[in-house]
């Protein structure tokens, strides 16, 4: 059996190049089944302790150690992780319940962090400044941030977390990691990698926990720790910035979305239904940029409406290690409770249900958290489905009539992350892209993530960029030489 692979695998906390027991443990369960997969160590303060040690005693060499041969242990982890991409994808796919195909299709995408960013660890390059002064030259300098505490969501256990790591090691820094409770062996798997690329001990630490206050309040409170990467809910993200400021530590955060998916009458109606299905229902509607609202321009939305309840209708259910599964279960029952609670509302206020509605029947529904994906018409912008973030298999289509009126539609969210349109006129194309008050822009094009773009949102959608040649810099410090000659 598939789960046997887990059951036959050490977990631990990974400190030190090692695998560490702890005083307590908790369970990871599998979100189709509700079967405990194992058990891992739940690491407390005195564990990230320990890791902060570990990471503060490795940054000298590490931060010393050659671009190049910094570089080459990236690209060696890349290579290790398509080697073993089905064993770490089956293992993904227990534990958080997305189809095999999208797990494969993950930790491709989570090693292409590290190739990207072993190419940039090459590229740090500094300045040397006219200087004001016939007698003085300025060198600038950029630098390791030094020790940094990575915190990641359970939707993407593996990419988030190489998304963080790979650009923090190409600097020369070194981490401490906390994965999401729900998926910590994604994490913990990716330990093995780092012992097998040659990366020395102490340089990635990661701590399993289940309940992360402990872990937050030792890196908030130590001094060595001098920077924290958190992708997560805007409501934490708030939480963190208060709790940088004791030790004023540098922070990026990647937080909630409300995208809007706009499709335009002179739009190609077909790619823009294969767009929606795509943003929309990728990991059950489970991710951070997907599309949470639709809106469609008057003249096509009968004909978009046909075409992509009809695309949705078809989206097969089940666990994620069948074959033919589109559709895997939400992560929890307080997931399944929000995704009710936003179809019922928008019901009792005259949406119209095309397809889905409801979870899963029983008899194919063993942990009540497999939802059927959902297609609602005329929503309101008024509706709790526009106005949160859904984060489940559920697509409101909102009419509308002018460009304009789409983009005050569109813009009128606290959040800013992600939006996508779709559009055949060049012109459009580029003055939509400008005015929309995201940090990413989809335009004709439903899946716009790669490791070589900067990837972040503005508003309350977050702080800083990951992914591209802006990646790096969130874990480099300028330092400038003034030099008499």
């Amino acid at each position: 059996m598939p789960s046997d692979m887990i059951r036959q695998s050490e977990y631990g906390i990974f400190i030190n190049n090692q695998y560490h027991s702890s005083a307590k443990n908790f369970a990871v369960t599998n979100p189709a089944t509700g079967e405990t997969l194992t058990e891992v160590p739940d690491a407390g303060a005195s564990d990230t302790l320990a890791a902060i040690d570990a990471a503060a005693a490795a940054l000298p060499a590490w931060s010393a150690t050659p671009a190049i041969e910094r570089a080459a242990m990236l690209r060696k982890a890349a290579a290790l992780m398509l080697e073993r991409r089905e064993r770490l994808a089956t293992i993904m796919t227990l534990e958080q319940g997305k189809p095999l195909t999208e797990s494969r299709g993950e930790i491709a995408y989570a090693a292409s962090f590290f190739s990207w960013f072993a190419g940039e660890a090459e590229r740090v390059y500094g300045q040397i400044v006219p200087a004001a002064a016939p007698n003085k030259r300025i060198l600038v300098m950029r630098q390791p941030v030094g020790v940094c505490a990575l915190i990641t969501p359970w939707n993407f256990p593996s990419a988030m977390l190489t998304r963080k790591i790979a650009p923090a090691l190409a600097a020369g820094c070194t981490v401490i990691c906390k994965p999401a409770e729900q998926t910590p062996l994604s994490a913990l798997e990716l330990g093995r990698i780092f012992i097998d690329a040659g990366i020395p001990a102490g340089v990635v630490n990661i701590l399993p926990a289940l309940d992360p206050i402990p872990f937050s309040e030792t890196i908030f409170a130590d001094d060595r720790v001098r920077k924290v990467s958190f992708t997560g809910s805007t409501e934490v993200g708030r939480i963190l910035i208060r709790s940088s400021a004791q030790t004023v530590k540098r922070i990026s955060l990647e937080l909630g979305g409300n995208a809007p998916f706009i499709v335009f009458d002179d739009a190609d109606l077909d790619a823009a239904v294969k767009g929606a299905v795509a943003s929309k229902f990728r990991n059950s509607g489970q991710t951070c940029i997907c599309a949470n609202r639709i809106f469609v321009q008057s003249a096509v939305y009968d004909a978009f409406a046909e075409k992509f309840t009809a695309a949705v209708a078809n989206l097969k259910v089940g666990s994620g290690l069948e074959s033919d599964t589109m559709i895997g279960p939400l992560i929890d029952h307080p997931a399944l409770e929000k995704v009710t609670r936003h179809v019922q509302d928008a019901v009792s206020k005259g949406a119209q249900i095309m397809t889905g509605g409801a979870p899963l029947p029983a008899q194919f529904n063993p942990t009540g958290t497999f939802w059927t994906p959902t297609v609602l018409l005329n929503v309101s912008p008024h509706m709790l489905v526009t106005q949160e973030e859904t984060f489940g298999p559920v697509a409101p289509l909102i009419r509308f009539e002018t460009e304009d009126e789409v983009l005050a539609l569109a813009n009128d969210t606290p959040f800013g992350l992600s939006a996508y349109f779709y559009s055949q006129n060049v012109s459009r194309v580029m003055r939509v892209a400008e005015k929309l008050e995201f940090g990413i822009i989809g335009a004709n094009d439903a899946l716009p993530s790669t490791a070589n773009a900067p990837f972040g949102g503005v508003k309350q959608s977050g702080l800083g960029r990951e992914g591209g040649a802006f990646g790096i810099d969130e874990y480099l410090e300028v330092k400038y030489v003034s030099m008499g000659v």
